[in-house]
């Protein structure tokens, strides 16, 4: 049931809500420190909350918490919407399951287990096995499977695993026989996987220095290198494959061909797409030392190898082709005029390529809806995998010799279902379907398009009760992202169901800067063009408005990461649009984030305050730190982030709350919910997902004065 609010004004419905709990926030003290940027000082006096070891930071995370945890128990709403939650959260999952050595591999979880369990079979129809249970690596769940890869003959078992949230991961290797684990250790890997050559006596990883005393979870990651290890043999004596002492952006992911024959190393130099790539040969499938020899390190486009075929390289890539194509390249001559085209660029953003069964299935979005389409070896087309509806489908993994292949998909008010493809007769049945107490038949999902403010035209989605009365009142939450080649597009996610359940409106927007739309598309949403996305996402809050499926009074806004960011600098530039805003795990300080971890690789969609003039007047313009307007009255804030966020770390959100506080915002409440012994969102345990999850919503709902039962 949900209150009327037309009548009421925004100032009226958030303002309430803070003077009734009286309200009062911790002092933080400010110091006299700042910033010459192109002959422009900047004020940063919030500078010590960076050192997230320091005494003073812990007794400030410390006092935060206490009030927004006082604030949070005195909501009606909290203990309804986490009943709602957890009853939604619990049903069984599946990841999609993948083939390797006459084995079957994929992750389950009962409901509310804290960790997804890994298990494996020799065919679908035996009972599944245990192959790796997280929940046993800790009591209180924190401890989580970054990776797992399996050897060629399916007896070891490669496996990352990752503690309170940290991108750092420590890799163990499994006999999978005996359930025991060898004396092979691999430490201070991140963002990378493992690759095993086909001898199966060993893999590829990579790797950073060990970092310094106090630096693990800020220190800036440089230099990354590719090494070997030889099973049997301690990390120190791995040999290094690769590095690059000239560029300390380097970084490496690798891949085994099928017939074991090349390593496909992807280099990369940023979380954005372009890269290069380099192969080398391993000989009767084992390594045998040498130096790779590169492809292309123009790192001018994105090039994805997606095999080897007849001795020739398939690589998907965006170069001379923006919504992309997929080219075979000889590796012995790799020059650009030498590739053969096999799949043309279309109409459509292709966002992945696998090559099963003697076929490429294609997988591209339409409006940021997914189709897959299936060509044969020398790249004609054959046919469209058949998908349930407009949705995300996901997956499509295997080799090249494989008869089938597993796919996923799923809509905003459809869980995720497993599907079994057999790639030969083209027919897809259902393999595992979950059953949630989420009656997807009551609620429907429709997809709008919305103008910016340039005349760019961009899809929503839109889910709600069937039979949604548009007079303007409804409850909204509008969730974006927009950057990093990132498609959003439409899958099932508890939180939505939840808000729809709790009487709600459930909107994403695929705005620029994401991947809907290829190359062009996530390039005019970035550097000098970063405020593209804000303006989409105004205008997604504006025609929700003036389509009269929420007011101002009813609508709130939320993202994670660089979502975070965009929610920060939106309702600095319209605070008055939204009741509720809730930047989770945000960039928020534009011109420091590259001081910290991998902060410097998002440069390719930021920038950085040392590119030039131009560039540092755009990035102040809007980062959600320096823009905080005192004198106007802001939305209701709640900011989530992590104490162990070592990717965006939590000196962003500290330093953006301690602001947001101290300026004259109006009484809206302006909070922070610090999670202790967490990280950016990976591996987070069930029990602090629903805790997390539920209060946003809870505090939303509270805003709104919407009544959950």
């Amino acid at each position: 049931m949900k209150l009327p609010l037309s009548a009421l004004t925004l100032a009226a419905v958030v303002a309430t809500s803070a003077q009734a709990q009286g309200l009062s926030y911790p002092v933080t003290r400010k110091v006299d420190q700042a910033d010459t940027y192109h002959g422009t000082t900047v004020a940063d006096p919030y500078r010590w909350l960076e050192d997230d070891n320091a005494a003073d930071t812990k007794a400030w995370v410390v006092q935060q918490n206490e009030v927004t945890d006082k604030f949070l128990a005195a909501m009606p709403q909290r203990l309804p919407a986490r009943r709602i939650y957890t009853e939604l959260y619990n049903f069984e999952r599946f990841g999609i399951p993948f083939h390797e050595g006459g084995r079957y591999f994929w992750t389950r979880n009962d409901g509310l287990q804290q960790q997804n369990v890994l298990y494996t079979a020799k065919s679908l129809g035996d009972t599944p096995q245990v192959a790796l249970d997280p929940n046993t690596m800790s009591k209180d769940g924190t401890v989580a499977l970054s990776g797992i890869v399996p050897s060629r003959n399916g007896k070891l078992l490669a496996y990352g695993v990752a503690g309170a949230g940290s991108d750092w991961q420590t890799w163990k290797v499994r006999d999978l026989a005996t359930g025991q684990d060898l004396d092979d250790k691999i430490e201070w890997v991140k963002f990378s996987s493992a690759s095993w050559t086909a001898d199966g006596r060993g893999f590829f990883y990579a790797r950073y220095d060990a970092p310094k005393d106090g630096e693990k979870l800020k220190g800036a990651n440089y230099f990354q290198k590719l090494y070997y290890h030889r099973l049997g043999t301690p990390q120190s004596e791995d040999v290094l494959v690769a590095e690059n002492r000239d560029d300390k952006e380097w970084g490496f992911g690798t891949e085994v061909s099928d017939d074991g024959q090349l390593l496909l190393i992807s280099v990369w130099k940023s979380a954005g797409s372009k890269n290069g790539l380099m192969v080398l040969p391993l000989p009767q499938g084992r390594f045998a030392g040498g130096k790779p020899m590169p492809v292309t390190l123009s790192f001018d486009a994105q090039y994805t190898p997606v095999a080897v075929v007849g001795g020739k390289l398939i690589v998907k890539t965006d170069k001379d082709a923006p919504r992309g194509r997929l080219v075979a390249i000889d590796p012995r001559k790799p020059a650009p005029a030498a590739w053969k085209t096999l799949v043309a660029e279309g109409p459509d953003a292709m966002t992945a390529a696998s090559a099963v069964g003697g076929r490429y299935l294609l997988s591209y979005l339409h409006d940021a809806a997914t189709l897959v389409r299936v060509h044969a070896a020398d790249g004609k087309p054959l046919s469209d995998v058949t998908l349930p509806g407009v949705g995300t489908a996901g997956g499509f993994g295997g080799r090249w010799g494989d008869r089938e292949t597993f796919f996923s998909y799923t809509s905003l008010t459809t869980p995720a279902s497993i599907y079994r493809y057999d790639v030969k007769t083209g027919k897809a049945e259902l393999f595992k379907s979950p059953k949630t107490a989420f009656n997807s038949d009551d609620f429907e999902t429709r997809r709008e398009f919305v103008t910016s403010k340039d005349g760019t035209r961009f899809p929503i989605f839109i889910a709600a009760k069937k039979g949604l009365k548009l007079d303007g009142s409804n409850p909204t939450l509008l969730y974006g992202y927009g950057g990093f080649d990132i498609p959003i597009t439409p899958g099932y996610g508890v939180t939505a169901a939840t808000w729809l359940k709790m009487g709600g409106v459930y909107v994403i927007a695929s705005i620029r800067g994401g991947g809907e739309y290829g190359s062009a598309w996530h390039e005019a949403g970035t550097k000098l063009k970063k405020q593209n996305v804000f303006d989409d996402f105004i205008a997604a809050g504006e025609w929700l408005v003036a389509n009269k499926v929420a007011s101002p009074a009813t609508l709130a806004i939320n993202g994670g990461s660089n979502g975070g960011l965009l929610v920060g600098a939106v309702t600095n530039q319209r605070p008055d649009l939204f009741a509720a805003a809730v930047p989770q795990v945000g960039v928020m300080d534009m011109l420091r984030y590259q001081n910290f971890t991998i902060g410097w690789a998002w440069a390719t969609d930021y920038g950085t305050v040392k590119d030039s003039p131009e560039m540092f007047k755009a990035l102040l313009a809007y980062s959600p730190l320096h823009n905080i307007k005192s004198g106007v009255n802001y939305p209701a804030v709640l900011i989530t982030t992590g104490d162990h966020d070592d990717r965006v770390v939590p000196a962003h959100s500290f330093k953006y709350a301690a602001a947001l506080q101290a300026a004259e915002t109006g009484a809206a409440p302006k909070l922070i919910r610090i999670e202790t012994n967490a990280g950016h969102g990976a591996g987070k345990p069930t029990s602090k997902i629903i805790e997390e999850r539920s209060d946003v919503l809870a505090f939303i709902a509270h805003t709104m004065k919407l009544e959950v039962k």
